[in-house]
């Protein structure tokens, strides 16, 4: 799934997944009234980004390189302490709708488009009812309704602590969020080993 989205606070349609990387990066730094070179734009770093690297640079844009975690990077996007404006690339489908569920409760603008890589993906694309295969996604297409995600870190990252285990205990860190109230909680666990499932 092609990706591109930002936090929230800038007019509808800021920006296009159709446009080129600097066009986007020009368009969004015109909305945040600075220029481009105070913009930074967050990508999963993977050969087939080289492209949209290159673009965002040229623009005079800074780039953040991630090696995992695009829901994180388009969460990322929502909260000015990252430093993060705008996350682009190209990452798992799955995880695309994931990140905007968590977007939905807070706030932002995403769009998405399918990448299908051979035949059996266009395949199971048409056995799911999908058959515009070029179609671009906006984020209510991705995550409609009221709308609440809820997340625990497994390993350390960038949004999350992962699971710590110290003497008997279990500490985690969990984030839950709902659409409705914009609400964002979070829950920092402790659990007694001999009582964890």
């Amino acid at each position: 799934m092609d990706k591109i989205a930002i936090g929230p606070g800038y007019p509808e349609g800021v920006i296009d997944l159709d446009a080129e990387p600097a066009e986007n990066i020009f368009r969004l730094a015109e909305a945040k009234g600075v220029p481009p070179n105070e913009i930074t734009a967050l990508i999963l770093e993977r050969p087939r980004h080289e492209a949209i690297i290159a673009s965002v640079r040229k623009a005079g844009a800074s780039v953040r390189l991630i090696t995992d975690g695009d829901v994180a990077g388009v969460i990322a996007t929502t909260d000015p302490d990252t430093g993060v404006d705008i996350y682009l690339g190209q990452g798992g489908a799955p995880e695309g709708v994931l990140a905007a569920a968590a977007l939905r409760c807070v706030g932002g603008q995403m769009q998405t488009r399918l990448v299908f890589r051979n035949d059996d993906e266009r395949a199971r694309a048409a056995k799911w009812g999908i058959t515009d295969l070029k179609r671009k996604y906006a984020l209510n297409d991705l995550a409609s309704g009221d709308v609440i995600f809820a997340a625990t870190g497994v390993t350390d990252g960038s949004m999350l602590s992962g699971v710590h285990i110290q003497d008997e205990f279990i500490y985690t860190e969990s984030i839950v969020m709902r659409s409705a109230t914009h609400t964002v909680r979070w829950v920092r666990g402790k659990h007694l080993r001999s009582h964890a499932g």
